[in-house]
């Protein structure tokens, strides 16, 4: 058979270490994938079961609603002026991401490229084969995964990009993009920036940051209630920004018959519409990151905390091959499921990513674990 066949999905990679660590006493702590254990704001679920909006069929764009809690949201946390008429719904940012390129290339089939952060979310590298497109790494600006180093695109690649993923704070690595910057090269070279902003509520090293703010024009900002409410399993996102690239994605997503459910919309507009449920949570995780980045410093590992996000990213100390030996280490010595860095491209290899988002006991029993073992 010829054409394309699918890559074992990357997760599913980690059945054996699971294995390992479910077999100690207390089982498995799956710090593996970013799914929130939190509960979710008590007024969106009660929307989800009162608006009564499941009867017929939901605006594509998002209900008025939807999208003027979104305006106000971007303008409270960023201090960014949008009309609603610049805002679309998504069905949750990993759709957006993956679907994107194939309705830009059917817009310009003169260009084939993906430019997107060599260290990422495996998403952006496949959302461009999907759509028949090449995927280009852009590599990072720091060994620690932060930035992107936009210089280093080769002009060919620029003048052929459909699009420049950006994401900020960044997953795996919690760095932070310079944004301003990333907008105006994209401008400079006529290639639409991208941001996913799906982690920016949890800033640490000042306050959250979005592509928008340094203007409308050639960028569209990503934005999700999946980790910001810990409402992933809703699926519901929003983009904003460029009008001209607004449109026509609403426009094109409208005819693919993609639709936020009705209720989702109505549970969506009162998270965006809401911050101390956030406020909540990034103390949550915060106390997280600190707890177990502790541990693992403690028991050999050095471990800094991110600038944002809620995944650590240490290095692999000299004493493993690689991020695999590692995670497979922790598993059998902690019962902690981590993913090995080269999930989020080559140049991740070096490193494991740890998602804090299992309740603060479950950690603490890793950090007893790893004190308990010897590990170091």
């Amino acid at each position: 058979m010829s054409g394309f066949l699918p890559p074992q999905y990357p997760y599913e990679r980690l059945s054996g270490l699971r294995a390992l660590a479910e077999s100690l006493p207390g089982g498995v702590v799956d710090c593996s994938i970013g799914t929130p254990c939190d509960p979710p704001p008590p007024e969106a679920v009660r929307a989800l079961a009162t608006s009564g909006a499941e009867r017929g069929y939901p605006p594509s764009a998002g209900t008025p609603a939807y999208r003027s809690a979104a305006v106000e949201h971007l303008a409270r946390t960023f201090g960014v002026e949008v009309e609603p008429s610049a805002v679309a719904a998504c069905v949750g940012t990993k759709e957006m991401v993956a679907s994107t390129p194939h309705y830009l290339h059917l817009r310009d089939p003169s260009r084939d490229t993906v430019l997107y952060p060599s260290v990422s979310y495996p998403t952006y590298a496949m959302g461009a084969r999907l759509a028949g497109c090449r995927a280009v790494p852009v590599p990072p600006l720091s060994a620690d995964g932060g930035g992107l180093d936009l210089e280093s695109v080769d002009p060919s690649d620029a003048r052929r990009a459909l699009l420049l993923w950006v994401n900020s704070p960044a997953n795996p690595s919690g760095g932070l993009t310079d944004l301003a910057a990333a907008a105006e090269w994209g401008r400079r070279h006529g290639v639409p920036v991208f941001s996913d902003e799906c982690y920016a509520d949890y800033t640490w090293d000042g306050p959250p940051r979005s592509i928008l703010e340094s203007g409308c024009e050639g960028v569209v900002a990503v934005h999700s209630i999946s980790k910001r409410s810990n409402l992933a399993g809703v699926r519901a996102g929003f983009f904003a920004g460029d009008g001209a690239l607004v449109a026509y994605l609403r426009d094109v997503r409208q005819h693919a018959g993609m639709m936020v459910p009705g209720p989702v919309q109505a549970a969506a507009a009162v998270t965006w519409s809401d911050d101390a449920h956030v406020a909540v949570q990034r103390a949550r995780y915060l106390e997280r990151l600190e707890l177990l980045a502790h541990a693992l410093s403690q028991a050999g590992c050095p471990t800094p905390l991110p600038a944002g996000g809620f995944y650590l990213w240490p290095s692999v100390p000299d004493r493993w091959t690689d991020g695999w030996a590692m995670a497979e280490d922790l598993a059998k010595s902690s019962g902690i499921l981590v993913s090995p860095g080269d999930l989020y491209g080559a140049d991740g290899a070096g490193h494991v990513r740890i998602a804090v988002v299992q309740p603060t006991e479950r950690l603490a029993l890793v950090a007893q674990r790893l004190a308990a073992s010897g590990w170091s």
